[in-house]
């Protein structure tokens, strides 16, 4: 009876180490909105099953800015071509540390739910929150839903999806939110907590977000400069 308990469990292990056998590495990469930076790997037995699924990077992960390492950026595989996964962008949201940190006694935080549509046919939900320098009626809540509201409209109008992720990433959407509503009360601070893709839009996701680095030309002079420069050493210390 030992014997054959030993036997299944064998087999069944065999079977385990089969199953991974058959599957390979394939390559996650971000939009080309993201100059399709490389969002990380995975183990699949079918490139079809790859198709839907989801994987987060935050800001800092694809560009190193370290100022942004609370954005999160979230993505979904949408085709699979040889070993390579492309995505697209589905949404956005910040870390649950970082919302603590802005949350501070006698001030209201006030969160906001908005639907708006890209010029280029995305629609969006998003939802920034608002924290004023002190306490709130709920009326003055109310008027600040309003005014965001209205303000969204308008750059959804204005914007495609990639200038409206930009605008989220640097902060050039929470300014003009922020302006709009201290015309009601003074307010301390505006985050877009959230956003999510609710409707793709007709136009692909290619125009980058982040400007893609140029390599600097020299200058003759500069080239001459540098081939007649003495060549440095370095010091060994013993």
């Amino acid at each position: 009876m030992a014997a054959t308990k030993k036997a299944s469990t064998k087999a069944a292990s065999r079977k385990v180490k089969d199953r991974w056998k058959a599957k390979e590495w394939y390559k996650i990469y971000a939009p080309r909105m993201f100059n399709q930076a490389q969002l990380g790997e995975t183990p699949s037995a079918d490139s079809n099953n790859l198709i839907g699924r989801t994987t987060e990077a935050t800001v800092h992960d694809i560009n190193g800015d370290f100022s942004k390492m609370h954005v999160k950026l979230k993505f979904r595989v949408q085709d699979v071509t040889g070993f390579d996964a492309h995505t697209v962008f589905i949404g956005q949201d910040l870390t649950s540390d970082y919302i603590r940190r802005l949350t501070r006694r006698k001030r209201t935080k006030t969160d906001h739910v908005i639907d708006v549509r890209t010029k280029d046919g995305y629609l969006i939900r998003v939802k920034p929150m608002s924290i004023t320098e002190k306490r709130i009626q709920s009326s003055q809540e109310t008027a600040l839903r309003s005014m965001m509201g209205e303000e969204m409209r308008r750059m959804g109008e204005e914007m495609s999806i990639s200038e409206m992720v930009k605008a989220i990433i640097d902060g050039e959407m929470a300014r003009r939110l922020g302006g709009v509503c201290k015309v009601i009360v003074p307010i301390k601070r505006v985050e877009i907590r959230k956003t999510e893709v609710l409707e793709m839009g007709s136009e692909p996701q290619d125009q980058p977000v982040f400007a893609p680095e140029t390599p600097v030309e020299e200058t003759p002079e500069e080239k001459v400069a540098e081939e007649e420069a003495p060549a440095e050493t370095a010091e060994v210390e013993e």
